[in-house]
């Protein structure tokens, strides 16, 4: 793992049921990504959410960002989400999973 994305989504209050649920089913399709090394989706308050994720190379992070994920969550953006999901790419210093 050496990059990865950091995700934060702010759900309008009352789509935040939706949002949790949309993150949720969304680990099926994360772990079908080839690219994808880790995955995590959370929730910080009551609509406040993230995902964070990781990827051997800059090749898979990308694949990640045009992936049925992303879609899911620009047609979320439209009519769920107080604003735009914040999208930061981030490379990794360390990590330790297990």
């Amino acid at each position: 793992m050496k990059v990865g994305l950091l995700v934060r989504i702010e759900a309008k209050p009352e789509y935040a049921d939706e949002v949790e649920a949309m993150l949720r089913g969304a680990q099926e399709l994360a772990e079908r990504e080839e690219g994808t090394v880790a995955w995590f989706a959370f929730r910080e308050s009551a609509t406040t959410f993230g995902v964070f994720d990781t990827f051997e190379d800059e090749e898979g992070r990308q694949a990640h960002l045009v992936g049925r994920i992303a879609a899911a969550l620009g047609e979320a953006a439209q009519t769920k989400l107080g604003a735009p999901p914040v999208i930061t790419a981030v490379d990794l210093l360390g990590a330790k999973v297990s």
